[in-house]
Formats: structure tokens, C-alpha cells, sequence
């Protein structure tokens, strides 16, 4: 069973210039990620764009639904920045692709060396081959139904609700 990976940008992808200390993206990190967790499933990395979701739009998730659907693989991971997470779920939720599509992100960039984003993908990993068709949000460990999900702007957790 393949899975197809997504990726949209997100702290997950951030770097850091020394210089003028701003965060900006370069090249997707998710395959060093797989390689560094000893991933030995068949996945396929693709990404779509590496945009802050501050900054993603409704045709950028118009974007990634139509790759969702499109997609021979019936289990998908979308990497996705936290701010504008569940938003882009309840898009793909609404549109009931009959697949399992795990969305999942990090509260703090990979690069950094204490990234939440190597746990938030192996959990995600885990998730999209356990769970049934539909689309969940997956951080820190739980998995949230696309309708079910909102990130606490005063916690930084996402909880049910």
C-alpha cells in the first residue's frame, strides 16, 4: 500500500537565515525525515507548493484537492502549516474523497533540531494506515476528525472541537 505525501510548506519546511534571522523555505524536508525515522514504507513525496498557511489561499486549496482526488494512492498525507490546518481540512472534508487523507504540520521548523514535525509524521505515517476513508488532522500524538479540529491560539494544541 502506497502513500502519497503532499506537501504544501508550512514551519515544517521552514529555514532560518543567520543573516537577517527570517524564516523562508527552500526544498521540502520530508524525504530526510523518512530517511532519519527509518521509514520502510512505500511512500511517494510530491510537493505542491511551500507556502506559510498564513498565506495559502482557497485556490491553493483548491489545489490540493484536486491532487487528492486525483491520486491513485488511497491513503494520502498532506504536510500543511498550523495556522490555516483545519481550514484546509474541512475543505477536503466537505468534498468527501472516498480515501484516508491525514493532515499534519509542526508547531516549530524541522531544521531546528527540536521540531515537533519528525513525531507529527511518523504519527500521521501510523494513522493513514489504521484509519478508515475520510480526513483527519494529526499533532502531537492525536488524530482529529476534519470536522472535529481546532487549533488553541492561546495553548498552541490543537484540541477537539
Amino acid at each position: 500500500m502506497a502513500i502519497m505525501i503532499f506537501v504544501t510548506g508550512g514551519t515544517f519546511d521552514k529555514e532560518y537565515n543567520e543573516l537577517n534571522g527570517k524564516l523562508f523555505f527552500k526544498d521540502t524536508h520530508v524525504h530526510e525525515m523518512l530517511t532519519l525515522g527509518r521509514c520502510h514504507v512505500d511512500t511517494e513525496v510530491r510537493t505542491l507548493m511551500l507556502v506559510d498557511s498564513l498565506e495559502m489561499t482557497d485556490d491553493d486549496r483548491q489545489i490540493v484537492l484536486e491532487h487528492c482526488q486525483k491520486a491513485k494512492e488511497d491513503r494520502i498525507i498532506v504536510t500543511h502549516g498550523t495556522d490555516t490546518m483545519e481550514v484546509t481540512a474541512r475543505a477536503l472534508g466537505a468534498a468527501g474523497i472516498p480515501k484516508t487523507i491525514v493532515i499534519t504540520g509542526a508547531m516549530v521548523p524541522y531544521k531546528f533540531g527540536s521540531s515537533d514535525g519528525l513525531f507529527n509524521l511518523g504519527s500521521a505515517m501510523a494513522f493513514v494506515q489504521s484509519l478508515p476513508h475520510g480526513v483527519y488532522v494529526a499533532m502531537n500524538g492525536r488524530c482529529f476528525r476534519w470536522d472535529r479540529c481546532t487549533k488553541n491560539r492561546q495553548t498552541g494544541v490543537f484540541e477537539e472541537g
